[in-house]
Formats: structure tokens, sequence, C-alpha cells
């Protein structure tokens, strides 16, 4: 009972082909992954898009009016001398 997981029967008759990790290309397939990726991203920029977009532009807004109306108004300040 001392045999490991992939051990426990022993199968005969049949040829396994391995490839060293050390022969294996690591950017194998790279471009066909990166092509479909685009592919899948252009179909969901009319469908997130919008969304994003509504959001960046509020944000601006809301940024540009925060730094307005918290600005020191300088008609408050003339007669200071």
């Amino acid at each position: 009972m001392g045999k490991k997981f992939g051990e426990l029967e022993r199968v005969t008759g049949v040829t396994f082909f391995r490839l060293s990790p050390y022969e294996q290309s690591p950017f194998a397939g790279t471009g066909e992954a990166l092509g479909r990726f685009i592919r899948r991203c252009r179909s969901y920029v009319l469908t997130i898009g919008p969304f994003f977009l509504s959001t960046y532009l509020i944000m601006e807004w809301a940024t540009e009016e925060n730094h307005k109306l918290y600005r020191k108004n300088p008609k408050d300040y003339e007669n200071d001398t």
C-alpha cells in the first residue's frame, strides 16, 4: 500500500510520449491567444463602453466641481488692507 496516486494501477500496451519541459516553447500559441483576446474585447466594447465613458465623464465633472466649490472667492478679500 505504499504506492502514490499516479501509480495505483499498472497499464501495459500503452505508450506515453512526453516532451521535456526544457524543450517546450514558452510562448507557443501566444499570437493565437492574443488574437482571440482582442476579438472578444471588441465584441464587448459596445456593451460596457458607454458605462465606462459615462462614469469617466461624471468623475471628471465631480472633480472639477469640487475644485470650484473649495476655491476661495477673491471678492471676499478685496477690502482687507
